[in-house]
């Protein structure tokens, strides 16, 4: 019996002896991982000490896309462990194309270069536009620093103060930026299922452009983000018509632009049209960037727009604020491209991707 408790004892102390092993590795595994991972602080430096972040930006210095990525850079390194320097690198053709090209197929995906382009190009995935050698679903998505309503803004001096008195001019001359933005989409569809004799004149390099031939009175007016339209409110040079289901509470009461049609699918046409506005400033990483970075990158974006210093410049400079996580920007993305295909071809007659 002796002998049978003796065994018994050691083979308990042999038990406890592998268990305590087996603890030990785990936790060595554990402190290993937690070293390599990015951003860990703790016996080694930050995972963006030293390096420099640049945002790609698919459009020319001046227009919203451009503002907007240069406010994040300002605040960003204040909220990424290392405190990177981070820089805005302007890739402007093709509405963006270019641009999301590179950061899909070219950028190295080390969390040290990032993108944001226009929200539409949901909608030239979707309409298969010569070009487009992405798939947003598999870009690794940061989120979206704000949904914006869409407008169609005239010149003040103009006589028209209704939708009516619209309708009765002769021809409003429309500026834009090209097909495939918001400046020359949202304009065009109106004019094909609204009656109104709206002439587009494309081909100006940034939206910040078309304002200064508004200024000129080249033009008669043009449509986009109310943000980036909403300083030329302020000052009266120019008067918001019309709007997209996306709504502000300054603009609340302006006539939406499904209201104004009868056609079936120009109405869901305007609805597919409207929905990417809900992630009108989208930030990207290439795929494939590790899951530790992206953590890092979405927490600094949730943390930057949230900082009251960053929002109070935002709001100096008339530029709302209203972050969407990935996981919800990624639905609106699937939203647009699970459309019919016969949708598709629909849409794709009416909104069109160029220079």
């Amino acid at each position: 019996m002796k002998r049978i408790n003796i065994q018994t004892k050691k083979g308990n102390r042999r038990g406890t002896t592998v268990r305590s092993m087996a603890g030990i590795v785990r936790l060595l595994s554990l402190v290993i991982f937690l070293l390599m991972a990015p951003g860990f602080t703790l016996g080694a430096s930050p995972y963006y000490e030293g390096k420099t972040l640049t945002i790609v930006v698919g459009y020319k210095p001046g227009g919203g896309y451009d503002r907007y990525a240069r406010l994040m850079a300002k605040f960003l390194p204040k909220h990424l462990p290392g405190s990177p320097t981070v820089i805005v690198q302007n890739m402007p053709g093709a509405n963006s194309i270019i641009g999301a090209n590179h950061i899909y197929s070219v950028a190295k995906p080390d969390g040290l270069t990032i993108g944001t382009f226009n929200n539409a190009l949901t909608t030239a995935q979707l309409t298969k536009v010569e070009g487009v050698k992405f798939d947003l679903t598999k870009f690794a998505w940061i989120g979206s620093v704000a949904s914006d309503a869409v407008i169609l803004a005239i010149r003040s001096d103009l006589p028209y103060k209704t939708v009516d008195d619209m309708r009765k001019a002769k021809e409003i001359v429309i500026g834009t930026t090209g097909p495939g933005s918001s400046t020359h989409d949202f304009p065009s569809i109106l004019r094909e299922f609204t009656g109104l004799n709206l002439k587009l004149v494309s081909g100006y390099s940034s939206s910040a452009d078309v304002m200064l031939a508004i200024e000129r009175k080249e033009v008669d007016g043009r449509a986009g983000s109310l943000d980036s339209i909403r300083p030329f409110i302020d000052r009266g040079l120019v008067r918001p018509m019309i709007r997209s289901r996306i709504s502000d509470p300054t603009i609340e009461k302006l006539p939406v632009d499904e209201e104004l049609t009868k056609d079936p699918k120009g109405k869901a046409i305007m609805a597919v049209n409207a929905a990417p506005t809900r992630i009108y400033r989208p930030y990207v990483a290439p795929p494939g960037t590790p899951a530790e970075v992206m953590k890092i990158l979405r927490n600094a974006f949730a943390s930057a727009t949230k900082d009251k210093e960053f929002l109070a410049e935002a709001k100096k400079s008339k530029m709302s604020i209203d972050f969407t996580p990935a996981e919800e920007a990624l639905k609106v993305v699937r939203e647009v491209l699970n459309q019919p295909p016969e949708l598709a071809r629909e849409i794709g007659k009416y909104i069109k991707f160029g220079d």
